[in-house]
């Protein structure tokens, strides 16, 4: 009786350990693989982190007008996932103000802030308001949260002042910084009144202008 009970109690015992090499480990439970659905990467928040994103703009001004000062209200861009605007914080202020005549050949900031690292694919800009001088010219200073009027200003009428820009970037933590290239010169029309040489103001009060901004991307570096 010693001897069978002995014999199946080896019996079990190997059939337990055959078993204990042939199962399958089950699965760890509370991890995503970077490739499904919650794991996706190249998305502008993927992996977190941030990168400093620089704007600056320079122009071709328009070539009548001794001072052309335009004031930007926003500027944003779009992630290319989530799928979000993201507003980039001005160099100082709520707003800024830039003379585009003194930006024929030079570039001033216009905003610069940290932003998520990730992928963008539209830059937007907000154009709140704009003038002509013809009679004399702004102190010298191309950008400012505000800039002193030089004189008696001609509004522009700003049929739209939303622009946005097709322009896609990855912005690393290396940072980035993209030049814009405001035409001034392709962006006014004069629309009524004027002396007929394309002059309004200084040389015959009354003349209407209007502006279309024309924007485009110069680099991104």
């Amino acid at each position: 009786m010693h001897v069978k009970t002995s014999f199946w109690a080896t019996i079990l015992s190997m059939a337990a350990a055959a078993a204990a090499c042939s199962g399958t480990p089950s699965a760890p439970t509370g991890t995503t693989s970077s490739s499904s659905p919650g794991g996706k990467t190249g998305g502008a928040m993927a992996g977190g982190g941030s990168g400093t994103l620089a704007i600056r703009v320079t122009d071709s001004p328009f070539s009548d007008a001794k001072a052309l000062l335009v004031t930007f209200s926003e500027v944003s861009v779009h992630t290319a996932d989530p799928g979000d605007w993201k507003t980039l914080p001005f160099q100082s202020g709520a707003s800024r103000t830039c003379d585009l005549k003194q930006l024929n050949g030079a570039a001033d900031l216009l905003g610069v802030g940290p932003l998520p690292a990730g992928k963008y694919t539209q830059i937007r800009l907000t154009v709140q308001s704009a003038d002509l001088y013809f009679d004399a010219a702004a102190a010298p200073g191309p950008c400012a949260p505000t800039l002193t009027s030089p004189g008696t200003a001609t509004p522009l009428d700003i049929p739209s002042g939303v622009i946005k820009l097709n322009q896609e970037f990855t912005l690393t933590s290396a940072g980035s910084t993209i030049t814009l290239d405001f035409d001034g010169d392709q962006s006014v029309h004069q629309t009524g009144g004027g002396n007929g040489n394309g002059k309004g103001n200084g040389n015959a009060p009354g003349g209407k202008y209007m502006m279309s901004p024309v924007i485009r991307v110069k680099s991104v570096q």
